[in-house]
């Protein structure tokens, strides 16, 4: 990717037009033009305004390419205009580059094979079948999963949090041989863990011709979460209704929405329909179906890039400006005797 590309990139990413930039980089429009077609190259001092206006490092430009992600291949986001488009995809090819160049310090992480189950779903029923299978796999059992960012990032899937738009959730593709899930950052934590669930579940679904692949994804994202057996555990086999209060303290222990456990009840013949819809009209009635009432559970941080960028620090194969780059903020070496002292959380890790 030539310095023209990364430019156009990182504009991209700020949505800004050529002439938004040129003022803020204090150059002509037609300047900008030449860099991103290559037909001229900025100076230093014009390449350190250009960094500045962007918001990224220097060395951002002079980066070697190592993938490209095209964002429209993999999922259809028709409810983004292409600007938006074009920003999102910015966004984590930027940060996808900086993961893929820190992991080749490492041949040891780089080199793992990874062979996610496949599994080919023809009804509804099947996708029970995939996300028991899938807990089996990986030796889950049916208890709630703790952290679901984390066993993604355990079973060597890239996750990644970007400062997205109303219209995205979440997207997931393959750089090469690697599964990718990118999520927007910010969300509740019950919605953003069915999110990467229901992205999982494209990974490694293949969902026959005839089947609703959105809805075949939202039936695996809960089945995943919550097992069949796991919500009769719960629940009982038959219910005539639901108690708002158990569907909260079920919401903070598996960490999946209040709605979502209603869905679930539905689909496991526990609750009927009918009931299942007068529980949703209660929540509309209540103003509870974008925020629902109680305290938000809190959203994971993948954490698999930082652990690597301190790593890489202790072991002198980057400087801390380096390490920065690689972070996308600031290094604070000590961060965690602050986090003792002070009893706050790691860094954001927003990236």
């Amino acid at each position: 990717m030539s310095i023209g590309e990364r430019i156009k990139l990182a504009r991209k990413m700020k949505q800004l037009s050529q002439e938004d930039l040129a003022q803020s980089a204090n150059v002509s429009k037609m300047a900008i033009s030449k860099y991103e077609h290559d037909q001229d190259l900025p100076s230093s001092g014009v390449m350190i305004n250009i960094s500045m206006a962007l918001g990224v490092p220097v060395e951002f430009f002079f980066r070697p390419p190592i993938v490209i992600v095209k964002l429209q291949a993999y999922r259809k986001l028709s409810s983004l205009g292409q600007k938006e488009q074009d920003a999102i995809q910015a966004q984590i090819q930027e940060w996808l580059e900086r993961y893929i160049e820190l992991e080749d310090l490492f041949p040891e992480e780089k080199n793992v094979s990874i062979k996610l189950p496949h599994y080919v779903i023809n009804s509804f029923a099947e996708i029970e079948n995939a996300a028991h299978n899938l807990r089996l796999e990986w030796e889950l059992g049916l208890d709630a999963i703790e952290n679901l960012m984390e066993l993604l990032e355990d079973q060597h899937i890239k996750v990644g949090l970007i400062d997205a738009f109303q219209n995205f959730d979440a997207c997931t593709f393959f750089a090469g041989d690697a599964p990718v899930i990118v999520s927007k950052a910010g969300l509740p934590g019950d919605r953003q863990r069915f999110n990467l669930a229901h992205e999982l579940g494209h990974l490694v679904m293949e969902i026959a011709e005839g089947l609703d692949e959105e809805k075949a994804a939202h039936r695996f994202a809960s089945a995943f979460l919550v097992p069949d057996r796991t919500a009769i555990f719960e629940l009982g086999k038959r219910r005539s209704k639901l108690d708002f209060n158990e569907l909260y303290l079920l919401k903070r222990k598996y960490g999946l929405s209040m709605q979502a456990w209603i869905y679930r009840s539905k689909d496991l013949g526990i609750i009927s329909e009918a009931t299942a819809d007068h529980l949703f009209r209660t929540f509309s009635q209540k103003g509870w179906k974008k925020k629902e009432p109680g305290e938000a559970l809190p959203s994971e941080i993948p954490l698999r890039l930082q652990r690597l960028v301190y790593r890489a620090y202790a072991e002198d194969l980057i400087s801390q400006t380096r390490s920065e780059e690689f972070l996308g903020e600031r290094l604070d070496p000590v961060w965690f005797e602050k986090a003792l002292s002070h009893d706050i959380a790691a860094p954001s890790a927003n990236h």
